[in-house]
């Protein structure tokens, strides 16, 4: 993952018309993206181990599992957000992003 963090130089926000867009390296969407493929099949597999009739706390250790993951993909995402869009745009004098941050930041930790 540190190899990821050493990459957030190369991201940037743009804004294209009304819609902002994020420019991670290849190297950072390839390790969300594979980050995100893995819980999928692990999302498959809980819903195998539901069709099979599992013992529910193995299927709920299971959904532990895919939301740690998750905030995983969520944590390292932030990261990059904050070292590129949060600082540029506070840079370029735009404060609004220190709100959209924040309620942003309140829906991750419900």
């Amino acid at each position: 993952m540190q190899e990821l963090r050493d990459e957030s130089e190369a991201d940037c926000c743009s804004h294209e018309g009304s819609e902002r867009k994020s420019h991670h390296s290849e190297k950072v969407k390839n390790s969300l993206i594979s980050r995100l493929n893995r819980i999928e099949g692990q999302v498959r597999g809980i819903k195998g181990m539901i069709e099979k009739d599992t013992y529910c706390d193995d299927v709920l250790n299971q959904i532990a599992s895919v939301q740690s993951a998750l905030n995983g993909v969520g944590k390292l995402l932030l990261e990059h957000h904050l070292k590129s869009c949060v600082i540029e745009r506070i840079q370029e004098g735009d404060t609004e992003v220190i709100t959209e941050l924040m309620t942003t930041m309140n829906k991750l930790m419900r």
